[in-house]
Protein backbone atom coordinates (compact mmCIF):
# COMPACT_ATOMS: atom_id res chain seq x y z
CA UNK A 1 0.00 0.00 0.00
CA UNK A 2 0.73 3.25 -0.98
CA UNK A 3 1.22 6.10 2.23
CA UNK A 4 1.35 9.73 1.41
CA UNK A 5 2.14 12.41 4.02
CA UNK A 6 0.66 16.00 3.58
CA UNK A 7 2.74 18.62 3.00
CA UNK A 8 3.51 20.03 6.53
CA UNK A 9 4.60 16.92 7.81
CA UNK A 10 8.40 16.68 8.74
CA UNK A 11 10.25 15.15 5.92
CA UNK A 12 12.31 12.24 6.80
CA UNK A 13 15.89 11.82 7.86
CA UNK A 14 18.05 9.58 6.06
CA UNK A 15 21.78 8.93 7.20
CA UNK A 16 24.08 10.83 9.41
CA UNK A 17 20.99 13.22 10.60
CA UNK A 18 20.60 15.53 7.41
CA UNK A 19 16.74 15.66 6.09
CA UNK A 20 16.91 14.01 1.98
CA UNK A 21 16.36 16.40 -0.67
CA UNK A 22 17.12 20.00 1.46
CA UNK A 23 20.02 22.27 1.40
CA UNK A 24 23.02 21.31 2.73
CA UNK A 25 23.44 24.09 5.45
CA UNK A 26 27.19 24.06 4.89
CA UNK A 27 27.15 25.59 1.20
CA UNK A 28 26.48 23.81 -2.09
CA UNK A 29 26.98 20.32 -3.13
CA UNK A 30 30.74 19.58 -3.30
CA UNK A 31 31.11 17.64 -6.64
CA UNK A 32 33.55 16.18 -8.53
CA UNK A 33 34.94 18.11 -11.68
CA UNK A 34 33.05 15.41 -13.30
CA UNK A 35 29.48 17.14 -12.03
CA UNK A 36 28.66 14.34 -9.30
CA UNK A 37 28.06 15.04 -5.96
CA UNK A 38 31.30 13.97 -3.40
CA UNK A 39 29.87 10.13 -1.91
CA UNK A 40 27.64 9.81 -5.24
CA UNK A 41 27.44 6.24 -6.67
CA UNK A 42 26.56 6.02 -9.69
CA UNK A 43 24.14 4.17 -10.88
CA UNK A 44 22.65 5.41 -7.66
CA UNK A 45 18.51 6.36 -7.49
CA UNK A 46 19.41 9.09 -5.64
CA UNK A 47 22.00 11.48 -7.03
CA UNK A 48 22.14 13.75 -3.28
CA UNK A 49 23.00 10.78 -1.38
CA UNK A 50 24.35 10.67 0.90
CA UNK A 51 25.16 14.01 1.99
CA UNK A 52 28.05 16.04 3.65
CA UNK A 53 28.28 16.31 7.24
CA UNK A 54 26.35 19.09 8.70
CA UNK A 55 28.51 21.76 10.18
CA UNK A 56 31.18 20.03 9.04
CA UNK A 57 33.83 22.09 6.62
CA UNK A 58 33.76 21.23 3.16
CA UNK A 59 36.44 22.15 0.32
CA UNK A 60 35.41 24.10 -2.57
CA UNK A 61 35.00 22.45 -5.71
CA UNK A 62 37.55 22.52 -8.79
CA UNK A 63 35.72 24.03 -11.51
CA UNK A 64 36.77 23.67 -15.17
CA UNK A 65 37.76 27.17 -16.47
CA UNK A 66 39.16 28.74 -19.49
CA UNK A 67 42.40 29.99 -20.03
CA UNK A 68 42.43 33.68 -20.92
CA UNK A 69 45.61 34.95 -22.74
CA UNK A 70 45.84 38.32 -23.26
CA UNK A 71 45.98 39.51 -26.95
CA UNK A 72 48.46 41.41 -26.99
CA UNK A 73 51.05 38.33 -25.46
CA UNK A 74 49.50 36.11 -28.20
CA UNK A 75 50.38 38.52 -30.96
CA UNK A 76 54.20 38.84 -29.24
CA UNK A 77 54.05 35.11 -29.29
CA UNK A 78 53.36 34.81 -32.82
CA UNK A 79 55.76 36.92 -34.40
CA UNK A 80 58.29 35.81 -31.59
CA UNK A 81 57.69 32.13 -33.24
CA UNK A 82 57.71 33.73 -36.90
CA UNK A 83 61.05 35.06 -36.21
CA UNK A 84 62.69 31.97 -35.16
CA UNK A 85 61.29 30.52 -38.00
CA UNK A 86 62.59 33.18 -40.56
CA UNK A 87 65.62 33.06 -38.61
CA UNK A 88 66.23 28.98 -38.96
CA UNK A 89 65.66 29.09 -42.51
CA UNK A 90 67.91 31.87 -42.63
CA UNK A 91 70.52 29.94 -40.94
CA UNK A 92 70.37 27.00 -43.00
CA UNK A 93 71.46 28.85 -46.13
CA UNK A 94 75.37 28.30 -47.76
CA UNK A 95 75.50 32.31 -48.55
CA UNK A 96 74.74 33.06 -44.45
CA UNK A 97 77.39 29.99 -43.25
CA UNK A 98 80.29 31.77 -46.29
CA UNK A 99 79.60 35.40 -44.94
CA UNK A 100 80.37 34.36 -41.35
CA UNK A 101 83.32 32.33 -42.74
CA UNK A 102 84.70 35.62 -44.62
CA UNK A 103 83.16 37.89 -41.42
CA UNK A 104 86.01 35.12 -39.23
CA UNK A 105 88.92 35.25 -41.83
CA UNK A 106 89.16 39.37 -41.67
CA UNK A 107 88.79 39.71 -38.27
CA UNK A 108 91.65 36.80 -38.16
CA UNK A 109 93.51 38.52 -40.54
CA UNK A 110 93.46 41.95 -38.82
CA UNK A 111 95.34 40.99 -35.86
CA UNK A 112 98.82 40.64 -37.68
CA UNK A 113 98.68 44.03 -39.28
CA UNK A 114 97.29 45.58 -35.96
CA UNK A 115 98.20 44.22 -32.50
CA UNK A 116 101.62 44.37 -30.75
CA UNK A 117 101.61 40.97 -29.26
CA UNK A 118 102.78 38.62 -30.42
CA UNK A 119 100.96 35.18 -29.88
CA UNK A 120 97.76 37.35 -30.88
CA UNK A 121 99.74 37.94 -34.92
CA UNK A 122 100.81 34.33 -34.43
CA UNK A 123 96.56 32.87 -34.28
CA UNK A 124 96.05 35.68 -37.27
CA UNK A 125 98.09 34.41 -39.21
CA UNK A 126 97.39 30.77 -38.82
CA UNK A 127 93.17 31.45 -37.88
CA UNK A 128 92.74 33.24 -41.11
CA UNK A 129 93.48 30.72 -43.95
CA UNK A 130 91.51 27.93 -42.31
CA UNK A 131 88.10 30.40 -42.12
CA UNK A 132 88.81 30.76 -46.17
CA UNK A 133 89.43 27.10 -46.05
CA UNK A 134 86.02 26.39 -44.17
CA UNK A 135 84.29 28.80 -46.34
CA UNK A 136 85.21 27.09 -49.29
CA UNK A 137 84.11 23.40 -47.55
CA UNK A 138 80.55 24.77 -46.92
CA UNK A 139 79.84 26.33 -51.13
CA UNK A 140 81.17 22.74 -52.70
CA UNK A 141 80.61 19.76 -50.06
CA UNK A 142 77.21 18.18 -49.76
CA UNK A 143 74.74 20.20 -47.81
CA UNK A 144 74.84 17.13 -45.30
CA UNK A 145 78.15 17.17 -44.79
CA UNK A 146 79.08 21.16 -45.33
CA UNK A 147 78.46 22.32 -42.17
CA UNK A 148 80.85 19.29 -40.02
CA UNK A 149 83.68 20.09 -41.90
CA UNK A 150 83.93 23.30 -42.20
CA UNK A 151 83.62 23.22 -38.05
CA UNK A 152 86.31 20.37 -38.23
CA UNK A 153 88.33 22.74 -40.30
CA UNK A 154 87.89 25.91 -38.47
CA UNK A 155 88.52 24.05 -35.24
CA UNK A 156 92.34 22.40 -36.51
CA UNK A 157 93.00 26.10 -37.97
CA UNK A 158 91.77 28.13 -35.31
CA UNK A 159 92.19 26.21 -32.60
CA UNK A 160 93.89 23.13 -32.11
CA UNK A 161 97.55 23.98 -34.49
CA UNK A 162 98.02 27.68 -32.78
CA UNK A 163 97.45 26.08 -29.20
CA UNK A 164 99.56 23.41 -29.88
CA UNK A 165 102.31 25.34 -31.39
CA UNK A 166 102.32 27.90 -28.69
CA UNK A 167 102.15 25.53 -26.15
CA UNK A 168 105.27 23.48 -27.02
CA UNK A 169 107.29 26.83 -27.56
CA UNK A 170 106.01 27.53 -24.01
CA UNK A 171 104.28 30.88 -25.37
CA UNK A 172 101.14 32.47 -23.95
CA UNK A 173 99.62 35.55 -21.91
CA UNK A 174 100.82 37.04 -19.07
CA UNK A 175 97.24 35.90 -17.35
CA UNK A 176 98.37 32.00 -17.88
CA UNK A 177 101.84 32.49 -16.28
CA UNK A 178 99.96 34.42 -13.08
CA UNK A 179 97.89 31.30 -12.44
CA UNK A 180 100.90 28.90 -12.93
CA UNK A 181 102.98 31.03 -10.34
CA UNK A 182 100.01 31.32 -8.21
CA UNK A 183 99.52 28.08 -8.04
CA UNK A 184 103.74 27.16 -7.18
CA UNK A 185 103.27 29.87 -4.55
CA UNK A 186 99.96 28.07 -3.15
CA UNK A 187 101.78 25.05 -2.87
CA UNK A 188 104.91 26.30 -1.16
CA UNK A 189 103.98 29.41 0.53
CA UNK A 190 99.98 28.59 1.43
CA UNK A 191 99.13 31.68 -0.11
CA UNK A 192 98.45 32.17 -4.14
CA UNK A 193 99.33 36.37 -3.32
CA UNK A 194 103.29 37.56 -3.77
CA UNK A 195 103.06 40.05 -0.82
CA UNK A 196 104.84 43.09 -2.07
CA UNK A 197 104.08 43.05 -5.86
CA UNK A 198 106.21 45.79 -7.56
CA UNK A 199 105.65 45.05 -11.66
CA UNK A 200 102.44 43.71 -13.65
CA UNK A 201 103.01 40.63 -13.71
CA UNK A 202 103.64 40.13 -9.77
CA UNK A 203 99.89 41.52 -9.51
CA UNK A 204 97.49 38.55 -9.56
CA UNK A 205 93.70 39.60 -9.63
CA UNK A 206 91.86 36.32 -9.02
CA UNK A 207 90.70 34.63 -6.42
CA UNK A 208 91.85 31.65 -4.54
CA UNK A 209 90.18 29.34 -6.40
CA UNK A 210 91.90 30.28 -9.52
CA UNK A 211 95.27 28.76 -8.65
CA UNK A 212 93.66 25.26 -9.20
CA UNK A 213 94.19 25.77 -13.12
CA UNK A 214 97.63 25.91 -12.13
CA UNK A 215 98.32 23.19 -10.19
CA UNK A 216 98.95 20.66 -13.15
CA UNK A 217 101.89 22.78 -14.09
CA UNK A 218 103.31 22.90 -10.19
CA UNK A 219 103.20 19.14 -10.21
CA UNK A 220 104.29 18.21 -13.76
CA UNK A 221 106.51 20.80 -14.28
CA UNK A 222 108.14 21.29 -17.85
CA UNK A 223 110.97 19.27 -18.29
CA UNK A 224 109.65 17.21 -21.60
CA UNK A 225 107.59 18.29 -24.44
CA UNK A 226 104.67 16.14 -23.24
CA UNK A 227 104.20 18.19 -19.55
CA UNK A 228 104.85 20.72 -20.99
CA UNK A 229 102.23 20.03 -23.15
CA UNK A 230 99.65 18.77 -20.12
CA UNK A 231 100.80 21.12 -17.52
CA UNK A 232 99.67 24.40 -19.49
CA UNK A 233 96.81 25.72 -18.04
CA UNK A 234 95.35 26.91 -20.92
CA UNK A 235 94.61 22.89 -21.53
CA UNK A 236 92.62 22.80 -18.15
CA UNK A 237 90.62 26.49 -18.76
CA UNK A 238 89.38 24.71 -22.26
CA UNK A 239 88.40 21.24 -21.12
CA UNK A 240 86.81 23.33 -18.16
CA UNK A 241 84.90 25.90 -20.99
CA UNK A 242 83.90 22.67 -23.01
CA UNK A 243 82.67 20.38 -20.40
CA UNK A 244 80.38 22.94 -18.45
CA UNK A 245 78.97 24.20 -21.58
CA UNK A 246 78.35 20.66 -22.61
CA UNK A 247 76.81 19.38 -19.77
CA UNK A 248 74.66 22.65 -19.35
CA UNK A 249 73.62 21.58 -23.16
CA UNK A 250 71.95 18.23 -21.86
CA UNK A 251 70.36 19.95 -18.84
CA UNK A 252 68.61 22.79 -20.69
CA UNK A 253 67.97 20.93 -24.22
CA UNK A 254 64.61 19.37 -24.40
CA UNK A 255 63.74 16.06 -25.95
CA UNK A 256 64.41 14.42 -27.88
CA UNK A 257 68.02 15.00 -27.21
CA UNK A 258 70.40 16.14 -29.60
CA UNK A 259 74.32 16.16 -29.89
CA UNK A 260 76.21 19.34 -28.84
CA UNK A 261 79.12 18.62 -30.75
CA UNK A 262 78.75 20.58 -34.49
CA UNK A 263 77.16 23.77 -31.81
CA UNK A 264 79.93 23.46 -29.26
CA UNK A 265 82.49 23.25 -32.43
CA UNK A 266 81.01 25.94 -34.16
CA UNK A 267 81.21 28.39 -31.10
CA UNK A 268 84.79 27.16 -29.85
CA UNK A 269 85.87 27.62 -33.59
CA UNK A 270 84.63 30.67 -33.67
CA UNK A 271 87.14 34.28 -33.34
CA UNK A 272 84.62 35.16 -30.31
CA UNK A 273 86.51 31.57 -28.67
CA UNK A 274 88.92 30.21 -30.58
CA UNK A 275 91.67 33.48 -29.69
CA UNK A 276 90.85 33.64 -26.00
CA UNK A 277 91.27 29.33 -26.05
CA UNK A 278 94.59 29.81 -28.07
CA UNK A 279 96.80 32.58 -26.16
CA UNK A 280 95.43 31.83 -23.06
CA UNK A 281 92.64 33.62 -21.42
CA UNK A 282 91.27 33.03 -18.18
CA UNK A 283 87.41 34.27 -18.41
CA UNK A 284 86.99 30.47 -20.46
CA UNK A 285 86.51 28.43 -17.24
CA UNK A 286 84.17 31.37 -16.29
CA UNK A 287 82.04 31.31 -18.77
CA UNK A 288 81.62 27.58 -18.82
CA UNK A 289 80.36 27.58 -15.18
CA UNK A 290 78.17 30.94 -15.34
CA UNK A 291 76.56 29.24 -17.73
CA UNK A 292 76.22 25.29 -15.82
CA UNK A 293 75.33 27.46 -12.59
CA UNK A 294 72.09 29.23 -14.56
CA UNK A 295 71.15 25.59 -16.11
CA UNK A 296 71.12 23.69 -12.65
CA UNK A 297 69.00 26.66 -10.98
CA UNK A 298 66.46 25.93 -13.84
CA UNK A 299 66.50 22.20 -13.27
CA UNK A 300 66.07 22.27 -9.43
CA UNK A 301 69.43 20.81 -8.66
CA UNK A 302 70.27 23.20 -5.70
CA UNK A 303 72.83 21.45 -4.02
CA UNK A 304 75.12 21.26 -7.51
CA UNK A 305 74.10 24.45 -8.40
CA UNK A 306 75.29 26.03 -5.19
CA UNK A 307 78.82 24.48 -5.22
CA UNK A 308 79.25 25.73 -9.17
CA UNK A 309 78.44 29.39 -8.10
CA UNK A 310 80.81 28.94 -5.38
CA UNK A 311 83.73 27.62 -7.83
CA UNK A 312 82.55 30.52 -10.28
CA UNK A 313 82.47 33.49 -7.18
CA UNK A 314 85.71 32.07 -6.35
CA UNK A 315 87.30 32.75 -9.81
CA UNK A 316 86.74 35.88 -10.06
CA UNK A 317 84.73 38.66 -8.34
CA UNK A 318 83.16 39.78 -11.80
CA UNK A 319 80.83 36.51 -11.60
CA UNK A 320 79.43 37.25 -7.58
CA UNK A 321 75.84 39.25 -9.98
CA UNK A 322 75.54 35.36 -10.97
CA UNK A 323 74.52 34.26 -7.28
CA UNK A 324 71.49 37.06 -6.89
CA UNK A 325 70.29 35.98 -10.10
CA UNK A 326 70.72 32.29 -9.95
CA UNK A 327 68.95 32.58 -6.24
CA UNK A 328 65.87 34.74 -7.69
CA UNK A 329 65.38 32.33 -10.43
CA UNK A 330 64.85 29.44 -7.92
CA UNK A 331 62.43 31.95 -5.97
CA UNK A 332 60.45 32.20 -8.61
CA UNK A 333 60.50 28.89 -10.36
CA UNK A 334 61.08 26.16 -7.37
CA UNK A 335 60.16 28.16 -4.07
CA UNK A 336 62.10 29.76 -1.65
CA UNK A 337 63.88 26.85 0.05
CA UNK A 338 65.42 25.42 -2.93
CA UNK A 339 66.47 29.60 -3.50
CA UNK A 340 67.78 29.48 0.36
CA UNK A 341 69.49 25.96 -0.04
CA UNK A 342 71.92 27.14 -2.70
CA UNK A 343 72.23 30.62 -1.61
CA UNK A 344 73.43 28.97 1.91
CA UNK A 345 75.47 26.44 0.15
CA UNK A 346 77.28 29.27 -2.16
CA UNK A 347 78.09 31.23 0.80
CA UNK A 348 79.30 28.80 3.38
CA UNK A 349 81.41 26.63 0.60
CA UNK A 350 82.55 30.09 -1.04
CA UNK A 351 83.62 31.53 2.23
CA UNK A 352 85.50 28.70 3.35
CA UNK A 353 87.90 29.26 0.49
CA UNK A 354 87.89 32.99 0.46
CA UNK A 355 87.05 33.76 4.47
CA UNK A 356 91.14 31.98 5.16
CA UNK A 357 92.66 34.88 2.94
CA UNK A 358 90.34 37.79 4.13
CA UNK A 359 91.61 37.25 7.78
CA UNK A 360 95.55 36.49 7.19
CA UNK A 361 95.94 37.97 4.33
CA UNK A 362 93.45 41.11 3.97
CA UNK A 363 95.53 43.78 2.25
CA UNK A 364 96.83 41.37 -0.84
CA UNK A 365 93.35 41.10 -1.60
CA UNK A 366 92.60 44.61 -1.34
CA UNK A 367 95.37 45.49 -3.35
CA UNK A 368 95.46 42.57 -5.72
CA UNK A 369 91.93 41.38 -6.41
CA UNK A 370 89.99 44.81 -5.82
CA UNK A 371 92.37 47.85 -6.47
CA UNK A 372 94.38 46.84 -9.40
CA UNK A 373 91.28 45.61 -11.44
CA UNK A 374 89.75 49.32 -10.57
CA UNK A 375 92.85 51.16 -12.02
CA UNK A 376 93.50 52.56 -8.69
CA UNK A 377 96.75 50.77 -7.48
CA UNK A 378 99.99 52.32 -8.43
CA UNK A 379 100.59 49.86 -10.96
CA UNK A 380 98.46 50.03 -13.71
CA UNK A 381 97.05 47.28 -15.34
CA UNK A 382 97.45 46.05 -18.82
CA UNK A 383 93.67 45.99 -19.69
CA UNK A 384 93.79 48.90 -21.86
CA UNK A 385 90.87 48.57 -24.35
CA UNK A 386 89.30 51.73 -25.38
CA UNK A 387 86.01 50.77 -23.74
CA UNK A 388 83.90 53.73 -22.30
CA UNK A 389 84.71 53.51 -18.75
CA UNK A 390 88.34 53.61 -20.01
CA UNK A 391 88.60 56.67 -21.98
CA UNK A 392 86.97 58.45 -18.74
CA UNK A 393 89.63 57.22 -16.38
CA UNK A 394 92.25 58.60 -18.88
CA UNK A 395 90.97 62.07 -18.53
CA UNK A 396 92.49 62.20 -15.02
CA UNK A 397 91.36 61.94 -11.47
CA UNK A 398 87.88 63.68 -12.80
CA UNK A 399 87.18 60.94 -15.30
CA UNK A 400 88.18 58.13 -12.95
CA UNK A 401 85.45 58.97 -10.12
CA UNK A 402 82.85 59.37 -12.86
CA UNK A 403 83.70 55.83 -14.63
CA UNK A 404 83.51 54.46 -10.90
CA UNK A 405 80.45 56.74 -10.16
CA UNK A 406 78.56 55.58 -13.68
CA UNK A 407 79.84 51.29 -13.18
CA UNK A 408 77.48 51.71 -9.68
CA UNK A 409 74.76 53.55 -11.19
CA UNK A 410 74.53 50.85 -14.05
CA UNK A 411 74.61 48.21 -11.52
CA UNK A 412 71.63 49.86 -9.46
CA UNK A 413 69.63 49.84 -12.49
CA UNK A 414 70.71 45.73 -13.50
CA UNK A 415 69.33 45.12 -10.02
CA UNK A 416 66.12 47.30 -9.99
CA UNK A 417 65.74 45.52 -13.58
CA UNK A 418 66.28 41.75 -11.59
CA UNK A 419 64.27 42.76 -9.25
CA UNK A 420 60.87 44.05 -10.61
CA UNK A 421 61.65 41.12 -13.47
CA UNK A 422 62.64 38.34 -12.05
CA UNK A 423 63.93 35.27 -14.00
CA UNK A 424 61.77 32.63 -14.37
CA UNK A 425 63.69 30.23 -17.34
CA UNK A 426 67.30 30.18 -17.67
CA UNK A 427 67.17 31.84 -21.02
CA UNK A 428 66.62 34.73 -18.82
CA UNK A 429 68.44 34.20 -16.27
CA UNK A 430 71.25 34.35 -18.25
CA UNK A 431 69.97 37.90 -19.84
CA UNK A 432 69.85 39.40 -16.94
CA UNK A 433 73.37 38.37 -15.70
CA UNK A 434 74.99 38.82 -19.51
CA UNK A 435 73.34 42.31 -18.76
CA UNK A 436 74.74 43.15 -16.03
CA UNK A 437 78.51 41.79 -16.67
CA UNK A 438 78.25 44.30 -20.16
CA UNK A 439 77.50 47.00 -18.00
CA UNK A 440 80.29 46.57 -15.39
CA UNK A 441 82.63 45.48 -18.58
CA UNK A 442 81.85 48.49 -20.47
CA UNK A 443 81.65 51.19 -17.70
CA UNK A 444 84.80 49.86 -15.70
CA UNK A 445 88.14 52.22 -15.51
CA UNK A 446 90.11 48.92 -17.33
CA UNK A 447 88.69 46.70 -19.26
CA UNK A 448 89.47 44.40 -22.46
CA UNK A 449 87.36 43.78 -25.23
CA UNK A 450 87.28 39.96 -24.75
CA UNK A 451 86.03 40.45 -21.45
CA UNK A 452 82.88 40.42 -23.23
CA UNK A 453 83.03 36.65 -24.73
CA UNK A 454 81.15 35.97 -21.22
CA UNK A 455 77.98 37.78 -21.87
CA UNK A 456 77.76 36.80 -25.64
CA UNK A 457 78.32 33.41 -24.70
CA UNK A 458 75.86 33.61 -21.77
CA UNK A 459 72.94 35.20 -23.99
CA UNK A 460 73.51 32.61 -27.17
CA UNK A 461 74.23 28.98 -25.25
CA UNK A 462 70.98 28.82 -23.15
CA UNK A 463 69.25 29.72 -26.29
CA UNK A 464 70.82 27.54 -28.59
CA UNK A 465 70.34 24.22 -25.61
CA UNK A 466 66.66 25.38 -24.57
CA UNK A 467 65.49 26.13 -28.30
CA UNK A 468 64.12 29.15 -26.97
CA UNK A 469 65.03 32.43 -27.98
CA UNK A 470 62.58 34.31 -26.01
CA UNK A 471 64.18 35.88 -22.32
CA UNK A 472 60.72 35.56 -20.85
CA UNK A 473 58.00 32.57 -21.36
CA UNK A 474 54.80 34.19 -23.52
CA UNK A 475 52.08 31.74 -24.24
CA UNK A 476 51.83 30.22 -27.65
CA UNK A 477 48.58 31.58 -29.47
CA UNK A 478 47.98 28.29 -30.30
CA UNK A 479 47.01 27.41 -26.91
CA UNK A 480 43.84 30.24 -26.71
CA UNK A 481 40.89 28.55 -25.76
CA UNK A 482 42.48 25.70 -23.79
CA UNK A 483 40.94 24.68 -20.86
CA UNK A 484 42.93 23.91 -17.28
CA UNK A 485 41.59 22.59 -13.74
CA UNK A 486 42.24 25.61 -11.45
CA UNK A 487 41.75 25.25 -7.53
CA UNK A 488 38.96 28.02 -6.11
CA UNK A 489 39.66 29.16 -2.77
Amino acid sequence: MVTTRSSGAPRARGRFGVRRGTPNATGPTVRHPGGHPVGHRPGSADPTYPRPLAGVPQQRPFTRTDQQVHPRRARLAALATRCTGRATRLGDRRLVHLLGCLVAAGWAAAFPLVSNLGNQRLWGEVAAPAYLLAGLAVITLPRRVAGRVAAAVALLGAVLLPLGVLAAQGRHQSEVMVVERSARLLLHTGTPYLPHPVAVTDFNPYLPSMAVFGLPRAVLGDANPVTQVLGDARIWFALTFLGCLTVSWRLLRPAPQRSPLLPLGVLTGSPLIALTLAVGGVDLPLIGVCCLAMALAARERTLAAGLVLALACTLKWTAWPALPVAALLLWRVHGRRAAARTTLTTLLVGGAVVLPYLLTRPQDLKEQVVRFPLGLAAVRTPAGSPLPGKVLADLGPTGHTLSLVLLVLGGISVAGWLLLRPPTTAVAAADLLAAGLTVAFMLAPAGRFGYLALPVVLALWPRLAARSWRGRPVADPRTVGSTSLVATH
